[in-house]
C-alpha cells in the first residue's frame, strides 16, 4: 500500500498493484485497473518513487539497477 493525498487533503492507502496508470493533466491521476480515476495532490514523479519502493519492500524488484557494461 503507498500512502497519497487528496486534493481535500484527506490521506489514504492505495493498493499500487491496482495502478494502471498515472498522468499529470496538469492535476495527478491516478487510472486503476478497474476504471476508476483518482487525483491526488503527489507528483507523478513521487506517485511512481512511491509505488517503486513498495515494490522493492516487498521484493519484486531490486535494490539497484546495473548498468549496461558493468
Amino acid at each position: 500500500m503507498i500512502e497519497l493525498t487528496k486534493l481535500n487533503g484527506q490521506v489514504f492507502l492505495l493498493s499500487a498493484p491496482l495502478i494502471e496508470q498515472v498522468e499529470a493533466l496538469p492535476d495527478t491521476t491516478i487510472t486503476l485497473i478497474n476504471g476508476k480515476k483518482m487525483v491526488v495532490k503527489e507528483s507523478k514523479q513521487e506517485v511512481r518513487d512511491l509505488a517503486n519502493a513498495f515494490y522493492r519492500r516487498i521484493g519484486l524488484i531490486g535494490l539497484t539497477v546495473r548498468e549496461e557494461g558493468v
